[in-house]
């Protein structure tokens, strides 16, 4: 939709600019009429003998015409786009499992025998090597968390790229792939701003939290990735979400982390469980109350830490119980 707007507002600004260029420009064939520019065509003709004075715009786009996405699809001629999530980035042949020829008739049982045995070889020769292998391996757990965990597909390629430059350099060898993937994506999402915790990605991992933090912080010295602290205030539409509290909690809570962060009470603190503290705060300033609980069930942090965060932040705010 961006694009499509953005791509709108280069074609209003070009016709604007061949606007100007031709304005006053006068037919060399009758030496009377003005150039002007077709609305239909994109064409510069003269307004009185209609004389043709330069072409059409080259139109990169399909021959055909589609109205709907099926439609777009069954015409289309070409594959995906290459992408960074796949080892040899989308650039294969793909061979369908159904038993049918293009009019859907089904095919003799030759050649199903025959369309077997090529999917079989097909599925072989795609990794030449055993370091194809393991890429293969690494990106497609890398698309599996990411997928577990809600995370876009901008954020996934980001982390395959990540991977990529960690294989490239070496970074693999004496560790074990599955937690420099897990590392990779935590990266990538801090890097790209999506709130997810080390807690959250290992939930979902095949790797123990503490390989993956070790892991994360080699890979990001190595790799010279630049990472800010992560902001408590990116959790908090996420948690009162899943706890069904309304936007006046939120905002309250994100005042709270504003006024405690100033004070100095942030450093050195978990942002998830500064988070949580905060919206268990406010929940019960907006008399819409929360167990310590619930909340750390979401937050993914104990009760504890809540509670130690939430005495902090109460006084700093000069409540008082």
């Amino acid at each position: 939709m961006a694009s499509s707007t953005r791509q709108r507002q280069r074609d209003s600004e070009t016709d604007e600019k061949t606007n100007e260029e031709t304005q006053g420009r006068v037919c060399d064939e009758c030496d009377g009429g003005t150039l002007v520019k077709s609305e239909d065509q994109g064409e510069l003709v003269c307004d009185q003998c209609g004389l043709i004075v330069e072409g059409a715009n080259i139109d990169r786009g399909p021959e055909w015409r589609a109205f709907n996405h099926s439609e777009r699809q069954n015409k289309s001629r070409v594959g995906a786009p290459t992408t960074q999530t796949m080892h040899d980035k989308g650039l294969t042949t793909s061979i369908d499992w159904k038993n049918q020829d293009a009019y859907g008739r089904s095919i003799s049982s030759d050649k199903r025998n025959q369309m077997r045995r090529l999917r079989k070889w097909q599925e072989r020769i795609r990794t030449k090597d055993a370091g194809e292998r393991n890429l293969q391996f690494a990106l497609s757990e890398t698309d599996r968390m990411a997928s577990s965990l809600g995370i876009p597909r901008s954020v996934r390629e980001v982390a395959c790229v990540m991977y990529r430059r960690a294989l490239d350099e070496d970074l693999i060898r004496g560790r074990s792939i599955e937690g420099v993937a897990t590392s990779t994506l935590y990266a990538a999402c801090r890097m790209e701003g999506i709130p997810r915790s080390l807690e959250e990605v290992a939930a979902v991992s095949r790797v123990e939290r503490k390989e993956i933090g070790r892991t994360y912080r080699y890979v990001a010295q190595e790799l010279g990735l630049e990472m800010e602290p992560v902001n408590p205030k990116k959790y908090v539409p996420r948690f009162c979400s899943e706890l069904e509290l309304s936007e006046e909690v939120q905002v309250k809570a994100n005042e709270i982390i504003d006024t405690t962060t100033e004070k100095g009470l942030l450093s050195g603190k978990s942002p998830t469980g500064y988070a949580a503290a905060a919206i268990y705060a406010a929940s019960l300033l907006c008399n819409e109350k929360k167990t310590q609980r619930e909340v750390s069930d979401v937050a993914q942090v104990t009760e504890v830490t809540i509670r130690n965060r939430y005495q902090e932040q109460i006084e700093a705010m000069g409540i008082y119980e």
